[in-house]
């Protein structure tokens, strides 16, 4: 019975490998020194892994596409759009009615209700027309970042993609492969964070729009647009890295550093161009790398991209605060008297004793927070940081120093 074939489970490159039948594409090198084989496959996998890696990046930070309705027909806009329309109709129709009562007032009404009615209509054309215009500046934003970064071989990945290819010591090819590793996370929690940013902007774009019914004030659609716009042209803070990409052309550790750069500006790009949560944001992202390493290098960067800073917040609603019957009186008493010429002498006001009892028990624990806090930094800034020299003391019972005696003059 003959044997059985010992390659007959094996399949593709091992199979002519086992069965010695297999040669390295290029031909082999009769000195022994040809390339190929396992560590060839390698090489390409791992230029490959890079390629994909470039390409996502490039997709994340200036998508071509976008979660924005592109189209005012899309069903969740439409919802909004029928809001904003008729918002802005009703304030319409209050403005007539207000100068239909006040025409005696003649031009000035006449002028407000011109006002009015020509804001109103392009307030209703603009409506519709915001899907369109910003999905029309996506498109721009992609083109013009894919450009500035992925078009020649002057551009930041297309440097690293000629290095790539054209090989070098694999331990560079690690710390780039990295590199790229982490600026996806970083393009990943940009991406996010632009896409709801603008979904949110453009469906409120009805709403603001309504505001220009009234008369033609426009300062909360500036406002609107500044921040859409901030989110849309985001990505272009990346252009701070490109006057340094021909400087480090050729080596990929130089690149990864460039790469590492990216990083604490796309950071930087969710701390100062998300409106409302950037700061909370990069703030998250800080706190997780520091809590996960202890490398000087890593912490350095997320820091320059998520600075230290203080948060202000509303007063909290407390209740209203009113004079007391005596106060009160006293206060029409010199309305009276400075009618006649006479004037009274003024009082500073001060909360009754209740009040003061309950504003005091209201705030007490905010308060006692603040205490701790300072009576911590106090006692960490007098803690000595090298210890003085000690002189030691007397023991109990001996005799101290003989007192000097002035000479006898």
């Amino acid at each position: 019975m003959p044997d059985k074939d010992p390659c007959g489970l094996i399949k593709g490159i091992a199979k002519k490998m086992c069965e010695n039948d297999w040669e390295p594409e290029g031909g082999s090198d009769p000195d022994g020194g040809g390339g190929g084989g396992i560590t060839q496959g390698a090489s390409e996998h791992v230029k490959d892994l890079a390629e994909t890696l470039i390409k996502t990046l490039d997709g994340l930070l200036a998508p071509k596409g976008g979660w924005a309705p592109e189209k005012p027909d899309n069903w969740l806009y439409q919802q909004f759009l029928w809001l904003g329309q008729h918002l802005a109709v009703a304030i319409l129709v209050c403005v007539i009615v207000v100068c239909a009562l006040t025409a005696w007032q003649g031009a000035p009404r006449l002028r407000q209700l011109g006002a009015s009615t020509g804001w109103t209509l392009a307030a209703v054309a603009g409506m519709a027309s915001v899907p369109g215009v910003v999905m029309l500046l996506n498109r721009a934003v992609a083109s013009a970042f894919t450009t500035a970064f992925d078009s020649d071989q002057s551009t930041l990945l297309k440097t690293i993609s000629k290095d790539l290819d054209r090989g070098g010591n694999p331990v560079a090819i690690l710390v780039i492969i990295s590199a790229l590793v982490v600026a996806l996370a970083f393009a990943a929690l940009v991406f996010m964070t632009r896409q709801l940013g603008i979904l949110a902007f453009v469906l409120m774009a009805p709403l603001v729009l309504a505001s220009l019914a009234r008369g033609g004030d426009t300062s909360a659609v500036r406002a609107w647009a500044m921040r859409l716009l901030g989110l849309i042209f985001a990505p272009f803070a990346l252009l701070l890295i490109s006057p340094f990409v021909p400087m480090v052309k050729g080596s990929l550790v130089m690149e990864a550093v460039l790469l590492v750069a990216a990083d604490a500006l796309m950071l930087r790009m969710i701390f100062h161009g998300i409106p409302y949560f950037g700061p909370k944001i990069a703030g998250a992202a800080r706190g997780f790398v520091e809590s996960r390493t202890t490398n000087p290098l890593a912490r350095a960067v997320v820091r320059a991209g998520s600075p230290d800073f203080y948060e202000q917040e509303n007063q909290p609603r407390m209740p209203r605060t009113v004079n007391t019957p005596g106060r009160a009186a006293h206060q029409d008493r010199g309305v009276l008297f400075a009618a006649y010429g006479i004037k009274q002498q003024q009082r500073s006001s001060r909360l009754t004793t209740q009040s003061a009892i309950d504003k005091s028990q209201r705030e007490a624990p905010r308060n006692q927070q603040l205490i701790e806090a300072r009576r911590a930094a106090r006692a960490a800034a007098a803690q000595p940081t090298t210890p003085g020299p000690r002189t030691q003391a007397p023991a109990a019972g001996a005799p101290g120093p003989a007192p000097v005696r002035p000479p006898n003059l």
